[in-house]
């Protein structure tokens, strides 16, 4: 029988087949799915779709992009929140 911690879907299963010629399951942890725009729901380009625990090495640069809004809201969805802020 599988460990109980195994049982959930929180791991992903993947097929692995060893030197023996055997196939056996390594558990491995889920990908995050990529960022999206906050306000039209497009994924977000120049933010990557990492682990919490890798993107803590990174710098902030590398996180997200050096704009306004940047990582949060798209670029067209920015260019149209300044303009409305502007003519208020």
């Amino acid at each position: 029988m599988v460990e109980g911690k195994r049982r959930s879907r929180t791991l992903r299963r993947v097929h692995v087949r060893t030197p023996g010629g055997n196939t056996v399951i390594h558990y491995k942890a889920r990908k995050p799915s990529r960022p999206h725009c906050s306000s039209c729901g497009t994924v977000l380009h120049g933010s990557k779709a990492i682990l919490s625990r890798a993107l803590r090495s990174m710098p902030k640069t590398q996180k997200r992009p050096e704009r306004p809004y940047g990582g949060v809201l798209c670029s067209a969805c920015m260019r149209r929140t300044i303009i409305e802020q502007a003519r208020r």
